[in-house]
This record gives structure tokens, sequence and C-alpha cells, in this order.
């Protein structure tokens, strides 16, 4: 049996996660996740891969927000979810281009100074659709700021069997899933094609390639070659290494830890990019 183990979102993009024990489903992910988003001068958005500092900045939730702590300085910022009407800008993630909202020139300076760089935190108003690549969609589905779908999936035992592998475990979170779960084999999320949890429909549509997040010690932001040099012994393909299953959904409703992850089709190898 699959059950769920855990559950994540990460509200402001490439800044620490939140684990939580049940997360409601909208159309473009699990509600709050990677909805806010940081962009440079250019208004590209921002990463660990080139700002591995990123991850030492931790959201929580609040009844009425997103409160900010840094892990290192015990400094703390404030984004409610009932912002002020503020002006829109096209921001840049990979080859998308969507419209979003700037939310205060005091917020992009605690952000500039937190990360000794400059930049601007935008969050998604429900009328921005950033749809899914045409390619993978099933349904015209829509995305948050996540890189290209709502949810990544992966299973303790694919955890587990790289760590086997390492000198030093690493723990879920370089890896940044919503969803993980318990049972079954090493890397059975590869061949999940069709699945439920809590009668929400979830469709397994292209096995995550790795970029160099993995090796940034959340705690820290000190980086390394683990795990992707050992992950590339063994899950290369095409000059990728992949490790979790990038995922659209049908549906609403609230999942949660526990919830019994039941398969309805696989695939009968996996099916790369």
């Amino acid at each position: 049996m699959l059950n769920v183990s855990q559950l994540f979102i990460y509200p402001v993009k490439s800044l620490g996660g939140i684990s939580l024990d049940k997360a409601e489903i909208t159309d473009r992910g699990f509600r709050y996740d990677r909805r806010w988003l940081l962009v440079n001068e250019h208004n590209e958005f921002m990463t660990q891969r080139e700002f591995p500092q990123m991850c030492l900045l931790q959201p929580s939730i609040t009844e009425s927000g997103i409160k900010i702590n840094h892990k290192k300085n015990l400094v703390e910022y404030f984004l409610p979810f009932e912002g002020e009407e503020s002006d829109e800008i096209i921001v840049q993630i990979w080859n998308d281009y969507c419209r979003a909202r700037l939310v205060s020139e005091p917020a992009n300076e605690w952000f500039s100074q937190m990360l000794s760089v400059r930049c601007r935190i935008v969050y998604m108003p429900e009328e921005t659709k950033r749809k899914v690549d045409d390619n993978y969609a099933k349904n015209q589905e829509v995305n948050s700021f996540s890189d290209a779908f709502p949810f990544l999936i992966i299973g303790e035992k694919s955890l587990e069997d790289l760590n086997k592998k390492l000198t030093i475990p690493v723990p879920m979170n370089r890896f940044r899933p919503n969803i993980v779960f318990s049972g079954g084999d090493a890397h059975e999320e590869d061949l999940m094609k069709h699945f439920t949890i809590n009668n929400v429909n979830f469709y397994g549509v292209k096995p995550c390639a790795r970029c160099p997040i993995p090796t940034v010690d959340q705690e820290t932001a000190t980086q390394a070659k683990e795990p992707i040099k050992t992950l590339a012994d063994y899950r290369t393909h095409n000059n990728k290494v992949f490790f979790g299953q990038n995922l659209l959904h049908k549906g609403a409703g609230t999942i949660k830890v526990g919830d019994e992850v039941i398969i309805k089709e696989k695939y009968a190898e996996v099916v790369y990019p």
C-alpha cells in the first residue's frame, strides 16, 4: 500500500518549504504554493541555482499572510495575503512570460538586503493564467510560478535508495517535492501514469530533470557536488539527471498525510521527455 507521508508548499519560489498535515488543491496546485516570486532588475525569475542564500529565508503561514524568517540572523518580514492594488509587470520564468503584481517597495528593499542583490517580489493574481506546456497539458491546465508543473511527487524508497549510495545522506528537502509517499519500490513514481488521492486525480507526465539545487544544503546555503554526482551514475538519460515525477491533476479538494495513493494506471516503462 502507498500512503502520503509528507506534504510541502513553497509560497515564495525557491525560498524554504513548509511541511503541512493537509493541503488544499486549487486549479494551479496546492493553495499558496509558489504564488510569490523574486525577480531581478530584468524581471527574470530568481532561484537557488544562482542565489543559494535564498534557502535561508523560511516562510510560515499565518491567518493573514506569509511570515518570512531569516534562519541565521533571525530578522523577519510579513507578506499579507490581501495586499494593496499595485502595478502589474511581465515576469519571465524560463521561456514563459506572464503578468504579476508588484508587492511593495518596502518588501523589495527587505529581500534585496537579505540576499545582497537588487530584486523585487511579485504575486500571481487569480486572473493570471499561466498555461502548462501544450506538449504535456491534458486539459489546458494552468500553473503557478513553479518551473513547469503544479506538483512534484517522490517516494521515500527513492531517497532511501539514493542515501545508501552516499557517504553523507541527504534529506528530502533537497529535492523540493510537493507530495512524498511511503511504500512501494524505489522510483515507483517513475511509472505512475494515473492515480488518485482522496478522489483527486493525478497524472504523471514527465520525470523531473534535476538542476543544481539539490546540491544546496537547505540549512546553511553551502553547496557541494552531492547528491547530483552520485545520482548521475545511475539516473542519467540524454545527459540529464532525473529524480521524481512531475504531475498534472484534475479535480479539487484536500489531501492529507496518511491518505492512500491509489494507482489507476502505470506506464509500461519510464517515459523520458
